[in-house]
């Protein structure tokens, strides 16, 4: 299957300071892949390269075989680290927005997900907590028929016993011909969903595997390949 995402020669850097170098991979539709690596790694970076709010300094990140542009806004499905929901809204007038914004949005997708997670439509984004924001903001983005998932750190702000049902929301509501590219620290929480896996260490690629191959080859998970690998323990 053609890839949807590819990074040639990829770098990026912030002054004297190299985020991301050289990087040269690619995705296949059809795959959900962990972008893993420690804080500073460049992980938000590339995702942001990827949605088009950052340019590269050298080489080219790709989606569906072009450059990020408005062709690439109608494939991306973007889920920032931090909430970038507008604060005058309710969770109804978010559906409509969305609804009104991008074509592919499903409105009754995301109102059933709203029904499960006992979000009231009514409720405004200024009343709601960190993590009923951050939900609301995940529900916004896997209610599109997109091409490619970007979700930057999806579970990070809610609790345990919520991760279980985003993680099947997450399987549950991306088109299979679609692929899901998800950056975490959490490993133990998502790799169990993960097909395939992306280690970054201060800008630079170290590993790209498949993650089934990763237990079968080392007789290890993916978080304790991950934890030997970088000497560190779940960041």
């Amino acid at each position: 299957m053609a890839e949807i995402f590819e990074c040639v020669n990829l770098s990026k850097s912030y002054g004297s300071r190299q985020a991301l170098a050289a990087l040269n991979f690619s995705i296949p539709r059809g795959r959900i892949v962990g972008l893993l690596g420690p804080n500073g790694s460049g992980k938000t970076t590339l995702l942001k390269l990827a949605n088009g709010l950052l340019t590269p300094t050298q080489g080219q990140v790709l989606i569906d075989g072009h450059a990020p542009g408005i062709r690439s806004k109608r494939l991306v499905s973007y889920l920032p680290e931090r909430s970038a929901l507008p604060q005058d809204m309710n969770a109804r007038q978010l559906l409509r927005y969305y609804g009104e914004f991008f074509p592919d949005f499903d409105e009754q997708r995301a109102r059933q997900m709203l029904q499960n997670l006992g979000i009231e439509e009514k409720l405004g984004i200024k009343q709601m907590s960190k993590g009923t924001r951050e939900k609301v903001q995940l529900i916004l983005t896997m209610s599109r028929d997109a091409s490619l998932y970007l979700l930057d750190e999806p579970i990070g702000g809610v609790d345990p016993a919520t991760r279980e049902y985003i993680l099947r929301t997450i399987i549950g509501n991306y088109n299979p011909d679609a692929a899901v590219i998800i950056s975490t620290h959490l490993i133990a929480d998502v790799e169990q969903i993960l097909d395939e896996v992306l280690f970054l260490r201060q800008g630079q690629l170290v590993l790209q595997a498949d993650a089934e191959q990763i237990r079968e080859t080392k007789g290890m998970s993916v978080d304790a390949l991950f934890r030997e690998e970088f000497k560190c323990l779940g960041n």
